[in-house]
Order: structure tokens, then C-alpha cells, then sequence
């Protein structure tokens, strides 16, 4: 396995030669990433629904602020 970093190589296939930072090679590749999440770098894509509030097709409690 390659680092998602630095993609330099990281023994994956052993326990005892695993580092603590799986899947990173080093603390300052999991902090990289770590600062990528904070700062919004990494982002889940979100589809929006082309459902409208009173559409028959709408599931039930769709729209509502009833809750």
C-alpha cells in the first residue's frame, strides 16, 4: 500500500511492521490529512432532491416542520 500523502510505500500485509499511523507512513502524513478534513479540502458530494414541498411522489414528512 502507497502512503495517500506522500504515497511513499507502507507495509500493510505484516502486523509488527504496520506503523501506529496506518494508512500513513509518518504523524506529519496523518496530520496533513487531518488539517485537509479541517480546512474543508475533503468534501462529501451531496445530490439534491428535485422534490418539492406538496408532491405527490414526496415521501411522507417531506418538507415538513412539524417535528
Amino acid at each position: 500500500m502507497r502512503c495517500p500523502i506522500c504515497k511513499s510505500p507502507v507495509p500493510d500485509d505484516d502486523d509488527d511492521a504496520r506503523p501506529r499511523t496506518y494508512p500513513f507512513c509518518s504523524e506529519r502524513c496523518k496530520l496533513i490529512d487531518l488539517g485537509r478534513w479541517l480546512d474543508g479540502k475533503y468534501q462529501i458530494p451531496v445530490v439534491e432532491d428535485d422534490l418539492e414541498e406538496g408532491d405527490p411522489t414526496a415521501p411522507p414528512g417531506f418538507g415538513s416542520d412539524d417535528e
